[in-house]
């Protein structure tokens, strides 16, 4: 099972070497702008390892679909990303693993007027309970809010947040926890020259319902090329966690993904 995790890793970034090495000269500074006004479709994985709580051969995977589409409703401009996960991760006290789709998350984001390089956006979080198994989701509608700032004034060095807050709402079903989340995903990216670039973007999450967290580091290489009007990311970024509270906290991360822009 490890096994094939670091593999489907390794396809997904071996597809830089099969394609044709052109630097992409024009978008490379906004090619990691999750408000980037075009299509963008995103195929990442997650390798979790080292689960705090959990034995030291426990190990997990997420993989994430995600398809953003820009929309205009009269002169306001918008963006709306949906997520699609699929999720391989232990569950219980006994590190038991199961595998299936995970809750699906929506998230329409108000374009503001800014000057040229920045990007801000706010809006509403639509999470459905969609996971094949309850013990993959959260059993619960959850309703809650993002803002999403990137600052690309220049081209060398881009820098930017995704803050989100959400929580369940309706009637929480027996035996389940209310969920509350929390999450900070800080990200800064230096660009290297001829489409390479470094930087890392973790995601900082803290659960009010339980006060559990986890404040990982990621360190990323990165591979920006230009196919005729894809402009397309390649990127591994591994991930340590320098403070967690509560079992289930991966320890380590191997975060990796292809994203296409489509100009």
């Amino acid at each position: 099972m490890r096994f094939l995790r670091f593999a489907t890793l390794y396809a997904l970034l071996s597809a830089v070497g099969l394609l044709p090495n052109v630097a992409a000269a024009e978008g490379a500074a906004d090619a990691n702008n999750p408000l980037a006004d075009v299509r963008a479709f995103n195929i990442q994985g997650y390798y979790l390892g080292d689960f705090s709580g959990m034995p030291d051969s426990t190990d997990g995977y997420q993989a994430i679909l995600r398809y953003a589409q820009p929309l205009t409703f009269g002169d306001t401009n918008w963006l709306m990303r949906a997520s699609v996960p699929y999720n391989s991760l232990p569950v219980g006290g006994g590190g038991t693993t199961l595998s299936g789709i995970g809750d699906i998350d929506v998230f329409l984001a108000y374009q503001f007027d800014t000057k040229p390089g920045i990007s801000f956006g706010i809006g509403p979080q639509v999470v459905a309970p969609t996971a094949s198994d309850d013990r993959l989701g959260a059993d619960q509608w959850q309703l809650g809010v993002a803002n999403v700032y990137f600052n690309a004034t220049s081209p060398k060095f881009q820098w930017g947040y995704l803050l989100i807050y959400r929580t369940g709402i309706g009637s929480t079903p027996a035996g389940r926890t209310r969920p509350e989340v929390g999450a900070f995903q800080p990200f800064w990216f230096y660009q290297l020259g001829q489409g390479w670039y470094t930087g890392g973007a973790p995601i900082w999450t803290y659960d009010f319902a339980t006060d559990n967290y986890n404040v990982p580091f990621g360190l990323r290489l990165g591979k920006v090329q230009q196919h005729g009007k894809v402009t397309a990311n390649y990127f591994i970024e591994p991930q340590w966690s320098l403070a967690s509270r509560g079992d289930g906290q991966p320890e380590f991360q191997l975060y990796a993904a292809v994203n296409l822009q489509f100009r």
